[in-house]
């Protein structure tokens, strides 16, 4: 039987301190972000401070989401006994785990409200970032217990799919593409910093007197150093503790409510599994290739002469993908969110065709145009990212564009975990990851198609 439309359910505060909002309580009293007098006088001011502090705790989970992928490739050289298939399931389990846990996040803003989620989710990053602070201190730690660790970093990644749909409540519609690709795209940058800033904290005591443990002797083209890998987890924990409690005291809820099975109407809709398509097609390529791009450089170059140090190169990948998708969203509020994802789309597959030219090289010569492809990938997935996220909105009315959001967002984070599997698999079988990258090219040509034919075409029912 088909729900009926829910209508906002307001939720009385028990002490009103005026007719908007009680600090008493985490609820708002009144949201109508389209009224401008409204979003003028109060709207703008509280949207913008939820914003800025959801944006910071969700560039912690990204964080501490992509810290594995920073720290399985240092492992074999403090003396971790790891294959490179165990290397790419490691890097491959935070995506597993994310993308299971937006299936629960996608619910949890209409049930708990944004101060409630946000504010939780960001202090329960403490515990795979003091499980990893520990576990890497012992080469002899059991494999199963970094494989348990690898899926508790699936924490950082579980929040996406409840913050930003909580951010969306809060904006008019001609400002949500523009909101949502400035949350995602600072979100994303957790990634680029968390694999910038490992190769340089791990090079010094944090604390003097071996307060947070002693260095480990890393063993790296035949020369030896003494290195602190469990900075590259220490350093996060005071920021997760301020931000998660910054959350708790500065944020309110839009009084938007439904319960479990309401929420379940959007998989009625023909629009839920389109819009879940294009964005595995930016989305999972997006956190796939960060999650394994490291591993990607060692396994194509690292045995040649002049090797690179994979970290140095990978991060710019999501530095890239993070800056197109900040600067696509107010491109995509004013050209439409559909046109942009069709040359997104397209400029994905060029470059995904162009990859595998450069994977089994002969000398260092090629790397540069290796990279300067992946760079192509990670940016036109950065700005299909942006525009998929302004299609959703003018697709669906707010409290169902929130679970669409988060539902597309739980789907495409598995990228990781795919992408990892997908290497492994085809490194094995061939030698070379080009299979991987032949058939992504495939499926986005088969995302162009559909992206035309439902939203950017003239004459399209729903253009967006």
């Amino acid at each position: 039987m088909a729900l009926p439309p829910l209508a906002l359910v307001p939720v009385e505060p028990r002490h009103q301190e005026n007719d908007t909002v009680s600090n008493q309580t985490t609820w708002l009293k009144h949201w109508a972000p389209e009224d401008e007098t409204f979003w003028k006088k109060m709207g703008k001011s509280i949207a913008n401070r939820t914003l800025i502090i959801t944006t910071a705790n969700l560039t912690l989970a990204f964080i501490v989401w992509f810290m594995v992928s920073a720290l399985v490739v240092r492992l074999p050289q403090i003396g971790f006994q790891l294959t490179t298939g165990q290397l790419f399931w490691l890097a491959a389990m935070p995506g597993l785990a994310g993308g299971t846990l937006r299936l629960v996040h996608m619910f949890l803003t209409p049930m708990f409200g944004t101060r409630a989620v946000v504010s939780l989710s960001t202090l329960l990053l403490l515990i795979p970032a003091i499980g990893w602070f520990y576990a890497v201190q012992n080469p002899d730690t059991p494999y199963w217990v970094l494989m348990v660790l690898a899926c508790l970093a699936g924490l950082g990644g579980g929040n996406f799919s409840s913050f930003m749909p909580s951010t969306s409540l809060f904006y008019p519609k001609r400002l949500q593409g523009t909101a949502l690709a400035i949350q995602a795209g600072i979100g994303n940058f957790g990634v680029s910093v968390v694999q910038f800033v490992t190769p340089w904290i791990i090079g010094a005591a944090l604390v003097g007197g071996g307060l947070l443990g002693s260095s480990q002797t890393m063993t790296k083209g035949g020369v030896t150093s003494q290195v602190y890998l469990q900075n590259a987890a220490a350093i996060y924990v005071p920021f997760i503790l301020v931000f998660g409690v910054a959350a708790w005291l500065m944020l309110r809820s839009v009084p938007i409510k439904a319960n479990f099975r309401e929420q379940f109407d959007i998989f009625g809709s023909r629009h839920t599994w389109s819009m879940t398509s294009l964005y595995i097609m930016t989305f999972g390529a997006f956190s796939g290739l960060s999650a394994t791009f490291p591993l990607l450089i060692k396994q194509c170059y690292g045995g040649l002469e002049g090797a690179p140090d994979p970290l140095t190169y990978a991060f710019y990948g999501p530095l890239v993908g993070s800056v197109a998708r900040v600067a696509a969203g107010p491109i995509s509020d004013r050209l439409g969110g559909a046109r942009v994802t069709q040359w997104a789309g397209i400029g994905m597959l060029a470059s995904a065709v162009a990859v595998p030219m450069f994977t089994t090289p002969s000398d260092m010569s090629s790397f540069p145009y290796f990279v300067t492809a992946m760079l192509a990938l990670f940016f036109f997935a950065g700005v299909g990212n942006a525009s998929t996220f302004k299609q959703m909105p003018m697709i669906f009315p707010p409290r169902q564009a929130g679970g669409v959001i988060g539902f597309t967002a739980a789907i495409a984070a598995y990228g990781p975990l795919f992408f990892g599997m997908m290497f492994a698999l085809a490194i094995g079988a061939y030698g070379t990851p080009n299979a991987v990258f032949y058939w992504l090219a495939f499926y986005i040509a088969m995302n162009i198609a559909l992206n035309w034919w439902m939203y950017a075409r003239a004459g399209a029912t729903t253009p967006c």
